[in-house]
């Protein structure tokens, strides 16, 4: 737990980033962007990244810097035309799972701290992977997201629901609300004094840690699913 919060020349920046969302503006403090922000958050992912290899392993990547989104907004399809996230975030997924994986989010900003855990947009074939283990094993999943320090830091599962059954599953089920769920995903939001604190490492590394049963369960339920369709390709061939 290294990581000594970020400066304030760099919290200055995030503050001043939404009323100056502009190329002008970016270009002429595009010097304190790189070493008041963008290299203090791949410093901050590093660390977390060699503290997940002994305490989350499933989680730890090879190339840490990878783990960090671009400022730059996709605008091509956005009213919005603004150029910059007002954010920066990093994911660490499931190794060797790729896009198929739930993953372990966390953003800074003007804000403050958000820190996320789960399955956020999965694709349909994670989707019902999930469904079909939440529906076999209802009671151990049940079971992760009552557990009491999973609530008091993290809160409950969120995420989009449909307003019927998914098909293929039945409206009696007990869990029926958790199968009706697109999205599986933890989210917390932590203040902004945060940011300059030597905290802010331990902290959400202590909330990674909180998530790992649900974003192992979830994410065991696609790699089953994958070893399941490996053996059938097996077989056919």
């Amino acid at each position: 737990m290294g990581f000594p919060g970020f400066s304030n020349a760099g919290i200055a920046w995030l503050k001043a980033l939404p009323e100056n969302n502009n190329r002008e503006w970016f270009e002429e403090n595009k010097p304190t962007y790189e070493t008041g922000v963008k290299a203090p958050m791949l410093a901050l992912v590093t660390s977390l990244n060699a503290a997940l290899v002994e305490r989350m392993p499933e989680y730890f990547l090879d190339q840490p810097a990878k783990a960090i989104f671009r400022i730059y907004r996709d605008i091509r399809f956005s009213k919005n035309k603004t150029p910059y996230k007002t954010h920066l975030g990093a994911v660490f997924s499931r190794r060797g799972m790729g896009d198929k994986a739930s993953g372990l989010y966390f953003q800074v900003s003007a804000e403050g701290v958000g820190i996320a855990g789960g399955a956020y947009m999965p694709p349909n074939d994670s989707l019902l992977a999930i469904r079909t283990r939440i529906a076999s094993q209802f009671e151990e999943f049940h079971a992760i997201l009552q557990e009491k320090k999973l609530r008091r830091v993290m809160g409950v599962l969120q995420g989009d629901t449909l307003s019927r059954p998914p098909k293929g599953f039945p409206a009696d089920h007990p869990g029926i609300e958790l199968l009706k769920k697109k999205q599986f995903y933890f989210w917390k939001e932590l203040p902004p004094e945060l940011l300059s604190s030597k905290k802010l490492e331990s902290e959400i590394l202590s909330h990674f840690l909180v998530m790992r049963s649900a974003m192992l369960f979830l994410d065991d339920a696609v790699l089953a699913k994958r070893r399941t369709a490996s053996k059938r390709m097996d077989f056919l061939s």
